[in-house]
């Protein structure tokens, strides 16, 4: 709309009674309101207002153009109002994607616990070992665990994570135990999803190349594969953290387990986070944090 700013000046000088009120409401001087008001009348061919030293009075054709105007900014207030309402409460759809096993346990529950608080959202969730691209396709949240690549997407720290290296005690009854990294050339190393472990030596990453008969992408039948004596298998504490309590795995090379990763919630950047993103990122870090 053109000239919105001459409406709104007269209207605030209605409401207000005088330039004065009218120029401290919208932080400006009197003159320049008055200014926008006579440009007003000018652009519409007609005086609004009487003007005395005393007072001010709209004019019969003033009357009608300021009951218009009323509706249209009391519209537009609730305009206003709705759109603010609107972006403190989550809604649309909210698709998160996280690896398959993690987001069954941990994520999953969460997010339904998200949901029964914003019935009016809506979520898919999808769990898949690859690694998603969350831009590409369409997701607005991914939880990602490990170190994280440099890329343009936004990260927050979740939790901790530390790989352990485990095996049965079935399988160190036939293996001597490995106390350096060189010593697993001569153990079969269960691979995941990548052929390469990853340790740390005297504070920093190492990445050493493993090998065996055993190769697959679900860390729980990589899990499986280790409770059963097949091999040692390099697995994160949230595989591996009850077996070890029991006793039914043991722990390897704990000098060199690598602690220096984490579970990261990520999304793209955008200059206006939606509600849905923000909030559902707050309460997965306040969860998970606990």
């Amino acid at each position: 709309m053109q000239h919105w700013d001459r409406i709104e000046a007269f209207v605030e000088v209605v409401r207000g009674g005088s330039f004065a009120r009218a120029a401290r409401h919208l932080g400006v001087s009197s003159s320049h309101v008055s200014r926008l008001v006579a440009r007003l009348e000018t652009q519409l061919g007609t005086q609004l207002l009487y003007r005395t030293t005393r007072r001010l009075t709209l004019t019969d054709a003033g009357t009608v153009y300021f009951e218009h105007c009323c509706q249209l900014f009391d519209g537009f207030q609730e305009a206003l109002n709705a759109i603010s309402d609107f972006q403190q409460q989550p809604t649309g759809v909210l698709r998160l994607t996280c690896a398959t096993t993690f987001g069954e346990r941990f994520i999953a529950p969460l997010v339904n616990d998200f949901l029964a608080r914003h019935p009016q959202l809506s979520v898919q969730l999808d769990f898949t070992n690859r690694r998603v691209d969350i831009v590409d396709e369409g997701f607005d949240v991914a939880i990602r665990t490990g170190a994280l690549p440099d890329s343009s997407l936004i990260a927050r720290k979740l939790c901790p994570r530390r790989e352990y290296v485990v095996g049965s005690p079935g399988y160190f009854s036939r293996h001597a135990r490995p106390h350096t990294l060189g010593e697993l050339s001569g153990h079969n190393c269960l691979q995941g999803s990548s052929e390469q472990w990853t340790f740390d030596v005297d504070g920093q990453h190492r990445h050493s190349k493993v090998q065996g008969n055993w190769k697959g992408n679900s860390g729980a039948a990589l899990l499986d594969a280790a409770r059963k004596g097949i091999g040692l298998a390099q697995l994160p504490d949230y595989y591996v953290g009850e077996d070890l309590a029991r006793g039914q795995l043991v722990s390897v090379l704990d000098q060199y387990a690598c602690t220096h990763t984490a579970v990261w919630v990520v999304y793209p950047r955008h200059r206006h986070l939606s509600p849905k993103v923000r909030q559902c990122v707050d309460f997965l870090v306040e969860k998970m944090g606990r």
